[in-house]
């Protein structure tokens, strides 16, 4: 069955949150520097700026994911559920180093965001969100794809990222 296009994100929102809010974690691909791919499972939180997803992922800045993002920021986010609900996220993956906007993605994930998914982040830093170790990760997607499993009826929005990396 052939994907649906979309014009609009808002034509898909409810179905990606809603999906998002009930698998929680994704697989987040990224590609080494021999075209080879690389798949860790992690749980982004989501919220919407002006009519446009935008993603947040608090990491550990491994030399893999930095090496990978650095040479190609280009990233794909996969969620499924046994009932064949899925959602696919293709994006431009940047690091966040703003002390603001690290303190911003911390309080999503303190507060949930949709609402469900995220977890208090002190558990993995202690030192809050000043701690050398918590990094941030934002995530602007230009594809995103939902599937129905009930009947495999698929939507997929298009749009250029919010902002590019850099």
């Amino acid at each position: 069955m052939a994907a649906t296009p979309v014009k609009s994100f808002a034509e898909i929102e409810r179905q990606f949150f809603g999906y998002v809010r009930s698998i929680v974690y994704a697989t987040m691909v990224t590609v080494d520097s021999r075209s080879r791919p690389r798949a860790r499972v992690l749980l982004p939180v989501w919220e919407l700026v002006d009519g446009r997803p935008v993603g947040w992922l608090a990491v550990h800045r491994t030399p893999v994911k930095a090496a990978h993002l650095a040479r190609n920021p280009h990233t794909t986010y996969a969620y499924w559920s046994p009932r064949q609900n899925a959602v696919f996220v293709d994006s431009v993956t940047t690091w966040a180093e703003d002390p603001e906007v690290k303190r911003y993605a911390w309080e999503l994930y303190r507060e949930g965001s949709p609402e469900g998914v995220g977890y208090d982040p002190i558990r993995y830093w202690p030192g809050g969100p000043e701690d050398p170790g918590y990094h941030v990760l934002r995530i602007d997607p230009w594809r995103v794809q939902v599937v129905r499993g009930t009947d495999l009826r698929s939507h997929i929005w298009t749009g250029e990222p919010a902002r590019t990396a850099g």
